[in-house]
Formats: structure tokens, sequence, C-alpha cells
């Protein structure tokens, strides 16, 4: 199957599975990481095909809407792609990438040390579009879905969390922008990310600074 026909089957495979996602976690996520991935491909290199492929099944099954099961996504995207026939090297890599990416792992401190430069490209654009505006609208999204409050002085940050506080974690969003999404901007892999998430990261600095001024009535 041609790389066309192979991406065309595999929108339309991840469109249907994600038609009642959360609004951070649905199709237009795994758009915007696609498109990113593409523009990053464009000044690093990298297989196009793994890094497309991996881009939009990245999070065919989030743990976060699947019990904390980190197992689902891997199989998911691997009983898909065998499906198409796609070769057994270019699943393999696909698999392993869905299976590191997460932010989460890079808490585990017993986790696997898989990478590539196609890793790299895919997990620097899920970071990406987890900062900036509308990394700022993703977390308050999906921290209204949750039903967390959005700041509440009297609990702070946890800025040591093993990986599983960190998914068991409910603290308010505005936590969140300490315990990772401030982060990021460190843990982008290549050249073109880092550049791409300082603008972002500064957006989040001065949305916050305006927030604390509002919640404490200064603005």
């Amino acid at each position: 199957m041609k790389e066309t026909q192979l991406i065309q089957h595999t929108i339309a495979f991840v469109k249907a599975e994600l038609q009642d996602a959360e609004g951070g976690h649905d199709w237009f996520h795994i758009e915007r990481v696609f498109n990113t991935s593409n523009l990053l491909l464009k000044h690093e290199e990298g297989n196009a095909t793994v890094v497309k492929l991996a881009a939009l099944l990245h999070d065919i099954a989030d743990p976060k809407f699947h019990g904390g099961d980190e197992s689902i996504g891997p199989k998911t995207a691997k009983s898909f792609l065998e499906s198409l026939s796609v070769d057994e090297r270019t699943i393999d890599h696909v698999v392993n990438i869905i299976k590191h990416m997460s932010f989460k792992n890079s808490l585990d401190k017993t986790g696997g040390s898989f990478t590539s430069k196609e890793l790299q490209i895919v997990q620097d654009a899920d970071r990406l579009d987890a900062i900036g505006a509308i990394g700022i609208a993703r977390a308050f999204n999906y921290g209204g879905f949750k039903n967390r409050e959005l700041h509440n002085p009297d609990v702070p940050p946890n800025l040591n969390m093993s990986k599983e506080e960190y998914k068991n974690s409910n603290a308010p969003t505005i936590n969140h922008f300490y315990e990772k999404l401030l982060l990021l901007k460190d843990k982008m892999n290549t050249a073109t990310g880092k550049k791409l998430a300082e603008a972002r990261h500064q957006f989040m600095l001065d949305y916050l600074d305006q927030f604390y001024k509002e919640w404490n009535g200064d603005a």
C-alpha cells in the first residue's frame, strides 16, 4: 500500500475511534500533532512514514480514559496496522513510540530507554500541543471534564511526583502548569522543537501572571 493510502486509511480510523473523545484529546489534537510533526520533518531527520503513523495513532486509546491501562493504545495501533499489512519493522517502531512518548513515563525511573529520531519528533509535536494558548485551553478543558478546581492556594504543586502519583492526581488545574506544562520547554528533543517552544512557554508565564493578578484582585 502506498504511503498516501496508508495515511488516509489511518486518518479515517482515528477519526472514527475518537469521535466522542474529550475535547483536549480528540481528532483535532491528533491533527495538530500530525501537522506539527510534518513541520518538524522539514527541519529534522526521520522516517516520514513512521512519524506520520505514530503521530496519528499516539492517542488512539489514551490510558487516562481507559482506567489507566497503558497497553490498550499500543495493542490497538498494532492490530490496526497489521490489518493493513504494514511491515513488521514499521509496526514495531510505531508501537514503541506510542509506549514511550508520554510525559508520565519520564517520571518512571525504572522505565525503558527506547529512543529514536522519530520518537523525538512526535514527542516534541505532542508536547508543543500541551503548551502555549492551546495547551492552556486543553488543561482547563480536561480539568473541567474531571471537575477539578481551577486553583486552590492551599494545595501547592507537587514538584517531585512519581509516575503513579501523577496518574492519580486530582490537583487543581493551575498546579498542572508547574507539575508538567512549564517543564516541557526544557524537555524538547529537537532544535526546531526547542525553538517553537520558547514563545509558547513565555505565553504561559504571561498568562499565569495575569491569572494571579485577577485571582488576587490586583488586575
